[in-house]
This record gives C-alpha cells, structure tokens and sequence, in this order.
C-alpha cells in the first residue's frame, strides 16, 4: 500500500490589480531628518544626502551622530515631541487624500516602538500617545495601538489592511513615529549594536546602525469607497507577511526562515511570486548581524528559489524563483535617516510607492564596498532605474518581529 503524500498547495487565484485592488494607499504624510515634503524628502534620498549628524549627549556613548527632526526641536520634552510628531504627520497624511479628519469612517492605526516611555516617569498608558494625538487631530474614532519593536510601523499597516480586506473598515490612517531619547541612544551604546563610525548598509566593514527619529503614515482605503470618491492613488498594498524568529530579545534568526516566511506570505496574499518583484527597501540597518541575515535570506528567495512564494502576477517574471541573473533591485534609506526604530517601516513603505512612481531608487548612503555575498543589485553612489510594478518594503523587529509589505505601482 503507497501512503499518498500531502497534496500540493492550490495555487492561489490571482489578487485584484490596479484600480480593482482591495487596499489603496490615498494620502501619505511623514516627517523625517530630511523634511517633511513627500517630493523634497525624495528628491535628498535621490540626491544622496543625509540627515545623520552630530548631536551632543552629556552620555558617554559608542557615537554622537544621529538624524534629529528639527521642529519640534531635541529642548521640547520627549513626550511632548512624540504627540507633536504624531499629531502633525498624521494631519499631512489625511489632508493628502483629501480627508476630513473628523470623518467617522477614520480609523486610526498607530505604531511606536518606545516613544518617549524610556525616559518618562508616571506613564498612565501605554497608549495614551496615541489617544491624545487622534483626539488632538480630531478623528471621531479612538485609535489603535500597536508597539512590535522596530516592525510597529509596518504592523500598523499590516493590522490596517487586514481590517479593510475582512470589510470591518472601509479607511485607516497608519503608521508610525518615534523619538530619539537619551535611553535610547545609551541602550544602543549598551547593546554594542550602535556603530562607533557610521551606518553603511550592505557594506563589507559595516559595523552598527546609527539612531535617528521621525513618523509616517499612509491613509489605506477599500477600493470601494476610493473609487466612490473618485481619490487618487499612490499605489496598491496587495499583499502583507509576517512572521517571528522566536530566536531571541535582540539578535535575529541566522538561517533566514522568518524573513522568508515574512516575504512568502506576502507574495501569497498578492498572488504573485518572487521573480515578479522589480524593487525592495531592505531593512538595512547596518549591524553585521542584521545585514547578514538578510543576505541569506534574499539569496534563499530571489537566487536559489527556496523560498516558498508562488504566484502568477502582472509584474515582471513568471512568478517562479529567480535565475543568477535576475532579481529585484535593493536599496536602504537608514544611511539618510537614521534608524527610526517604530516608524521606519511606514518611512520606508513611503519610499517603496514614490520609487514605484519614478521607476528610481536611490543610491544607499555610505555604501562603499557592497558586501560579497549580498545576492542583488545595489546602488552605491547614484540613483538605479528599474522597471516593473511589484516592490517590496522588508523590516526586521528586535524580538524577531519580521513584516513585509507588497505594493503595486499605479499603471
């Protein structure tokens, strides 16, 4: 008697593209070192500036550098900049897709690692940073909270997309902010993971990340009420993963699984697969560790196939896994930023739909020497065009928090 094996995994159906889509993304707004200005923020990463400088600490520390946000300035309470952060990105946000924040439909999605709570006394909440900011911006709906270490910002995201797909929402505003603290910067001292010269993504001698602060958000809309209101839109989130390393409360899982598990589930849920990726912002925060895995882990999906996406999308590719000579292109903005702990996924899930619209990433801040065993394409020293619509935004979290975010480009 043969025992029959487990029956293959249907291949899923094909996810609705372009304007069909489940989930648009209609407004976007954020805050960084950089500025605030969608097109003026792009156009310095594009550049090849940063905003990484000195900034004095009365701590001994492994690095003074780090990439502030200028207004509120680094003398206002952390508190106090955190819901000033919060407050004024969200209201960019909204007002790009044309909102009224009152409108009862709204509901707020909100993302931080630690906020000002490492270094506040008396913290009655939590989550009061969030209360306080939607009631300051005045959404009729009380927010949600979310804090999943450094993938808080992709979470936010990922929790509002779901609640949209399922038909519980028809709009979320989501994302994350957070502020640079002197905890902060003494545990990254502490911990060893911040680099005593700088942040250099990717590169053979990189040794560390550097902190930076700041907070994005991005309205997500069902296609429904967006078409019913006749809203533009910046792309399409057609697919989301998560996964966690359960590895350890800092160093990420060696082998790569959870960052493709990650990435898989994301491609499943857009019905596409790994060869229909043109572009991905990497996590790229410089720790050797970190850089590692992620090295492993894009070679296991885009240069070996061993990654478990399937699919047949619209983007470039067959939706099998790559050949030697294929794959998307990389690029990474921490070098500019600063690692923005909670908000860097929705900072960086912004960069992924404005490199969509140019069809350009930019050049990765501080590379030199593209580390021998990264498997893709990296700009070093100018912006890189590519071509398709598909692009991925990947975060890894401290305690293993891993999340991936897939975007469709507008045709």
């Amino acid at each position: 008697m043969v025992t029959p094996g487990p029956r293959p995994r249907p291949a899923p159906a094909p996810a609705p593209a372009g304007e069909d889509a489940d989930v648009w993304v209609t407004g976007m707004g954020w805050t960084t070192a950089l500025g605030s200005g969608l097109d003026e923020v792009w156009n310095a990463l594009l550049d090849g500036r940063t905003g990484v400088d000195a900034v004095p600490s009365e701590h001994r520390l492994r690095n003074s550098a780090a990439a502030v946000v200028h207004d509120p300035p680094l003398s206002v309470p952390p508190a106090e900049r955190q819901h000033l952060l919060t407050r004024d990105t969200l209201a960019a946000a909204v007002r790009d897709a044309g909102l009224d924040p009152t409108d009862a439909r709204l509901l707020p999605v909100l993302g931080t690692s630690y906020g000002p709570h490492l270094d506040t006394v008396d913290v009655p909440a939590l989550d009061r940073w969030a209360t306080d900011a939607a009631r300051a911006l005045g959404t009729a709906r009380a927010p949600l909270a979310v804090t999943t270490a450094c993938s808080s910002g992709s979470d936010s995201i990922l929790v509002g997309a779901e609640l949209i797909r399922s038909g519980a929402e028809d709009l979320c505003v989501c994302g994350g902010a957070d502020v640079l603290t002197p905890a902060k910067r003494l545990g990254h001292s502490a911990l060893g993971t911040m680099s005593p010269t700088a942040l250099r993504a990717f590169d053979a001698d990189n040794d560390g990340t550097i902190l930076g602060e700041g907070a994005a958000f991005l309205v997500l809309e069902s296609g429904r009420s967006a078409r019913a209101r006749g809203a533009r839109a910046h792309g399409f989130l057609v697919g989301t993963g998560s996964a966690n390393d359960a590895e350890s409360p800092a160093a990420p899982d060696a082998s790569g699984d959870s960052v493709v598990r990650a990435v898989s589930k994301a491609l499943r849920g857009a019905a596409r697969g790994p060869a229909d990726v043109s572009v991905v912002n990497a996590h790229g925060s410089g720790t050797p560790a970190n850089d590692t895995v992620e090295s492993v882990s894009y070679t296991r999906l885009f240069r070996t196939g061993t990654g478990t996406g399937t699919g047949t999308g619209t983007g470039k590719g067959t939706g099998r896994g790559c050949r030697a000579s294929d794959g998307p292109t990389v690029f990474a903005t921490k070098g500019a930023f600063g690692h923005t702990l909670g908000a860097t996924g929705a900072i960086e899930a912004v960069t992924v739909l404005l490199a969509l619209r140019d069809g350009t990433v930019p050049p990765v801040h501080g590379l030199r020497t593209l580390r021998p065993d990264f498997p893709l394409p990296v700009p070093k020293s100018r912006p890189a065009a590519f071509t398709g619509r598909l692009g991925l935004s990947v975060t890894l979290g401290f305690g293993g928090f891993n999340t991936c975010l897939a975007f469709e480009g507008t045709p």
